[in-house]
């Protein structure tokens, strides 16, 4: 029951972080003008990290998916750059990163941001038919919880006196969950998400344990590199209009990913 196509990534916004902090120096995003004139909108993805986006076209994820309707707003088709290892961003001029943190001060002089269109954070995982908890806090202390290394949830549990094991890979916290070798796991909810979408039979326990933690939630917008106004007012007057009409909302349930409007 491996996962890596799914997750073979450290969280996916410490991808996001790294992917856009490899725009700095490499070649311009295009004005809303160039893009119009070119037919076209470029964006940076990773190939093999499902649910968020993958190359295959029967399930591309769902941010190939609201990158093509954003594309399909703005009256222009989607090309996708495909960036994995991150590094390869030096390589493209891609226009767009999807699900940049909301946070000018992180991408300054490298991304502008549209508005905000999902809350997430690090949620709980639980094995299936285990009890339910409302936080962090309500795990035991002997229950051995599988955080990502290094991660901010690592420090938080830590500072709780709870007992947590270090994984590098989702996937691999996942498979030691579901195997009873873990009480619990803090990781993002798409991927738990995604993983009870494809096994309905036994899901997880999901709790969104962020909202008990602030400094552990966030919420996404779309990374425009270097873009002029007029495509970042166009960008957000589009995903106004998919929020608005439930198209984000309906996006997101295709892979079993609760849209929370922040």
């Amino acid at each position: 029951m491996k996962l890596r196509n799914a997750s073979e990534k450290i969280f996916a916004w410490v991808a996001v972080v790294a992917a856009a902090s490899l725009f700095a120096g490499v070649a311009h995003g295009r004005t809303l003008a160039e893009v119009k004139a070119r037919g076209t909108i470029e964006l940076c993805a990773n190939p093999n990290a499902l649910p968020y986006a993958s190359e295959n076209p029967a399930l591309p994820g769902f941010q190939i998916e609201l990158a093509r309707a954003l594309a399909q707003g703005l009256g222009v088709q989607l090309r996708v750059d495909w960036i994995f290892p991150t590094y390869r961003a030096k390589l493209v001029n891609c226009d767009l990163l999807m699900d940049a943190f909301s946070d000018p001060k992180v991408h300054e002089g490298k991304l502008k941001l549209s508005r905000a269109y999902q809350r997430t954070g690090v949620a709980l995982a639980l094995p299936p038919g285990s009890p339910m908890v409302a936080s962090f806090s309500d795990l035991r202390p002997d229950q051995k919880t599988g955080v990502m290394i290094n991660s901010l949830a690592s420090m938080v549990l830590g500072q709780k006196g709870l007992r947590t094991a270090p994984y590098a890979f989702e996937g691999d916290m996942l498979d030691d969950l579901v195997a009873g070798r873990l009480g619990a796991c803090a990781i993002s909810p798409a991927t738990i998400g995604y993983y009870n979408f494809t096994h309905p039979d036994k899901p997880l326990g999901m709790v969104y344990a962020y909202e008990q933690e602030p400094e552990l939630g966030w919420t996404v917008s779309v990374g425009m590199r270097t873009a002029d106004d007029a495509l970042v007012g166009a960008i957000n007057e589009v995903l106004n209009r998919m929020l608005s009409d439930g198209t984000v909302t309906q996006i997101y349930a295709k892979y079993g990913v609760e849209h929370r409007l922040p």
